[in-house]
């Protein structure tokens, strides 16, 4: 197979049926799109070429500077295709969660700014948020930049609606999926597939699925944050379910050590919630007495390398290294409920206002939203810093009355129940968090 140019090996990645031994189903046949077989690596290099492909020329010939808000696959992609055309490539984000993909970039010759965004998916309508800010003077005339915008760009979705979802239909002998299971982070893929999908048949479901609220998966946005996203629309999909990262890690490691496809933890998220969803499906099938076999489809994104931090951080015992002490992550769901000291918005303000001491305010949520509303008196500490905090041990006196608070309540319990079971006699968590504490009208104030 040759080429004139590395671009032209994008896209027409396989279709691989993964033994049913491995996922149970046995009346649906379960294929996986592996995207992570394009040249640069990730199911962004479709997205990234068609983005940027048609004001490259105008951009060299300009010496502009091709810039991108990802912290990822899409900022990789477009480093390369950058280089390859003269042109400079700047990531812009709220935070780079994973070293791998930082040091990669910087490889690549990438510039990074990380901006104190409320999230990495800016907010068009939030005009104080400097993303938002930033966004809008690239979007300016006479801007030196090339600006991909992969969060609102409509060819960010017809990458995938004229390339991975056709290729799909045309390895399944001009047939569509019965189900189409994608992880939702720009939902540029998702989106594009499913048109060309339905377009083929339109009866062809679409789970999304998103990272549980209290989890980081690389590549996947929470409920919340999927809302910000432009390209996102809650029709595409007849049903969104969450996964946990260490759902996401269980399938990864499926993927690569039942199957031989080294999947990153987003492959792992889809695999493992397309199992989870097609399960009641398979005992449908099986109870009305088909003999018609079904099909469906997900996609692995990327590849494992670029997140062995990642798995590290999360599950050290699977790369040779002692278990965590001290981990929120050790907690079930019911030791959280049974050990988490939870007040509501009215005892907390009795509790800050009587005790004696007075409690430490802890805001784990990160600077710029603490700094946009806060509770009085409060210190902010990241959760991912207090994480680190916790691990050395106990980060306060025991003898010091302690109030925890994150957006929903969900992370401060965690941490509440693991300080409880430390010996620290009085850790409480917000029940509901900032967002319950401003929804009753408890004062908040601004720096």
């Amino acid at each position: 197979m040759r080429y004139d140019s590395i671009t032209e090996a994008i896209g027409n990645t396989p279709l691989v049926r993964i033994d049913p031994a491995v996922h149970g189903l046995r009346h649906i046949d379960l294929y996986a799109k592996l995207e992570m077989l394009n040249p640069f690596g990730s199911v962004k290099d479709r997205a990234a070429w068609n983005m940027a492909r048609p004001g490259l020329a105008d951009a060299a010939e300009r010496g502009a500077t091709v810039v991108e808000l990802s912290s990822g696959n899409t900022a990789k992609a477009l480093a390369l295709l950058a280089g390859m055309h003269g042109l400079r490539f700047k990531s812009v984000t709220n935070r780079m969660r994973v070293p791998e993909i930082k040091e990669l970039l910087l490889l690549l010759g990438a510039e990074i700014e990380e901006l104190p965004g409320q999230s990495e998916c800016l907010d068009p309508t939030d005009t104080e948020d400097p993303l938002t800010r930033f966004h809008q003077a690239l979007a300016g005339d006479g801007s030196a930049y090339l600006h991909t915008d992969q969060y609102f760009n409509p060819r960010n979705t017809e990458a995938h609606a004229a390339g991975t979802g056709p290729e799909i239909v045309k390895d399944l002998d001009g047939r569509a999926p019965d189900w189409f299971i994608a992880c939702v982070g720009t939902a540029g893929s998702s989106t594009g597939v499913a048109r060309a999908l339905r377009e083929q048949d339109p009866g062809v479901r679409v789970v999304g699925l998103v990272a549980h609220k209290s989890d980081f998966i690389p590549g996947i946005r929470t409920i919340d944050e999927v809302h910000q996203v432009g390209l996102f629309d809650p029709a595409t999909y007849d049903t969104m379910e969450s996964v946990t990262a260490d759902e996401a890690i269980d399938g990864m490691l499926t993927l690569i050590r039942r199957c031989g496809l080294l999947a990153g933890p987003t492959g792992g998220a889809a695999y493992h919630g397309a199992v989870r969803h097609l399960r009641a499906m398979d005992a449908q099938l099986a109870a009305s007495g088909t003999a018609d076999r079904r099909t469906a489809v997900f996609i692995v994104c990327d590849r494992a390398e670029s997140y062995l931090s990642y798995v590290r951080q999360r599950r050290p015992e699977l790369l040779g290294r002692p278990p965590r002490k001290n981990s929120t992550r050790a907690l079930t769901d019911a030791e959280v409920q049974a050990e988490a000291q939870v007040v509501n918005t009215d005892d907390a303000l009795r509790w800050i206002a009587d005790g004696q001491p007075r409690p430490l305010v802890i805001d784990l949520r990160g600077p710029r939203a603490y700094t946009a509303l806060h509770i009085d008196g409060s210190v902010n500490i990241v959760d991912e810093l207090f994480d680190e905090l916790v691990r050395g041990g106990l980060p306060f006196s025991k003898r010091q009355p302690v109030l925890l608070a994150c957006p929903v309540g969900e992370k401060s319990a965690r941490y509440a129940a693991l300080l409880t079971r430390m010996g620290h006699p009085d850790v409480r968590s917000l029940s509901g968090g900032i967002v319950a504490w401003r929804d009753a009208g408890a004062p908040l104030v601004r720096d």
